[in-house]
């Protein structure tokens, strides 16, 4: 049986991680300007220091890979490969560069319209993130991110602007990326930084709140604008494993599955379940209802569920610190049956066929698998080729089970876009040189290099692929 006639084969970006040009054409300063590389970036995504200005850290998205100028070379690369479909996200200061205008910024709005209509030259469909880990700082400052529920206002009228304008150029549409990393990375999620002594849990969830009203608005005025418009959520997924058959090590792995889901289950079922607001209620927080949410909420679900998929995880009722992992921001338990990444993800093709079986189980919608790949270091040789072997052994092995869902599971699986399909700043690292293209961007750690376009042998490899539909691999 194989993939679907018209199955959407592409890559995945971000706008912070590849545009560069941070203040240029209008453009307003976001809370991802302000992640710097090195040891302070995590603690700053976690919300627990602040950054207010642009000051003598090394900011990498600032010009990232300099997509701003290098689109049409870009794109004509991806059509090369035979991309179906291309993903990227909007910087939402560059339409807005408060965030609160009530005018949007003409510059802005005309450079993502160049690049969608690039991408329809060579038949690709965009596949666009509203926001993916993007908020002004003017309305961070103004409102505290998030927590506010004023934000939401402020992106409905972005949605209102981009559907409108875009109507006969984006059918499909994300509304936030992986929206549970809220509990993970509160400030790259939602512009979230703590206050002394405030319930963290509560603020947390005012965002997600906030989050997921804003989502049911712009699908239900997505649907209204354009009937076309596929509307999806967005999770960073993964299954917990036990650690052991131990009770308490099972229990601990549906509770951590349950944390990852919660949001989801809200943008595909209509309403949080009751596990949920018992968690919440167990960490002295609650939803901050008003009159209407949970009408709005179920009256307008997602038309699809989207995932990242990187990495299993392992869970364990009492987990040893020295023998833990991370992967996309989630602690784990190693798993000794894995290998791993240089980055010290696990490297497991089965465990995506499992999160795909739960994810279908659960939800009854199609899936997209939005990001998936394997961050390493490549070497460019003295003759120019890149050799990124294990880059392919990765893909293919991730993509055959990716086709046993499909085929022996029933999955229902729209498309599959790899992350990183040209190399781009990392979002938990700040770095360079985890990369995970099939196009190699000459740019270090530090920002040095030309910001030359290589093509790496995976690149010939994916070419492949997509021409057969999945069968050559």
């Amino acid at each position: 049986m194989g993939f679907k006639k018209g199955f959407l084969w592409g890559g995945a970006t971000a706008a912070n991680q590849l545009e560069g040009g941070w203040n240029e054409g209008g453009r307003g300063l976001a809370n991802v300007d302000l992640m710097p590389h090195g040891q302070d970036r995590y603690v700053i995504g976690t919300g627990e220091k602040w950054i207010d200005h642009v000051d003598d850290h090394y900011f990498p998205s600032h010009k990232a890979v300099d997509f701003y100028h290098h689109y049409k070379e870009d794109i004509a690369l991806m059509a090369e490969m035979g991309f179906k479909v291309f993903r990227l996200s909007i910087a939402w200061t560059r339409i807005f560069p408060k965030g609160d205008e009530q005018s949007p910024n003409e510059e802005g709005l005309k450079f993502y319209e160049d690049i969608f209509k690039e991408c329809h030259k060579y038949h690709i469909e965009p596949l666009v993130t509203i926001n993916h880990f993007d908020c002004p700082m003017y309305l961070i400052n103004k409102f505290g991110g998030w927590r506010d529920r004023r934000m939401i206002d402020c992106y409905v009228r972005l949605a209102n602007v981009l559907f409108t304008r875009y109507k006969s150029l984006v059918r499909y549409w994300l509304t936030f990326n992986e929206i549970n990393m809220i509990l993970h990375f509160p400030f790259v999620a939602a512009g979230l930084r703590f206050k002394d002594g405030e319930n963290k849990t509560q603020a947390m969830i005012n965002c997600a709140h906030h989050e997921l009203v804003a989502s049911a608005l712009v699908t239900k005025l997505a649907h209204e604008i354009n009937p076309q418009n596929q509307i999806g959520c967005m999770l960073a997924a993964g299954t917990y494993y036990p650690e052991t058959c131990k009770p308490e090590d099972y229990w601990k792995a549906i509770c951590d599955n349950r944390e990852s889901y919660m949001f989801i289950d809200v943008q595909s079922r209509g309403y949080y379940p009751p596990y949920a607001l018992k968690w919440i209620e167990s960490h002295q927080a609650t939803v901050p209802f008003v009159e209407g949410d949970k009408e709005l909420l179920q009256e307008n679900t997602v038309d699809f569920i989207s995932f990242s998929y990187y990495s299993s995880r392992v869970s364990s009722a009492t987990p040893d610190s020295s023998l833990q992992t991370e992967s996309n921001i989630f602690a784990s338990v190693i798993n000794p049956y894995l290998k791993s990444s240089d980055w010290g993800w696990q490297i497991d093709p089965l465990g995506l066929r499992i999160t795909m079986n739960e994810l279908y189980d659960r939800y009854q919608k199609p899936l997209f698998i939005v990001e998936n790949g394997l961050g390493a270091k490549d070497i460019v040789e003295e003759d120019g080729i890149i050799q990124d072997d294990y880059r392919i052994d990765y893909l293919r092995e991730h993509i055959q089970a990716m086709k046993d869902a499909v085929d022996q599971d029933g999955v229902d699986l729209m498309g599959y876009t790899t992350w990183g399909c040209i190399d781009l700043i990392s979002n938990g690292t700040g770095e360079m040189e985890k990369r995970y293209g099939f196009i190699y961007v000459d740019r270090d750690n530090m920002g040095n290099g030309t910001f030359k376009r290589i093509k790496k042998k995976s690149f010939a490899w994916y070419k492949k692929v997509i021409a057969t539909n999945g069968e050559y691999l």
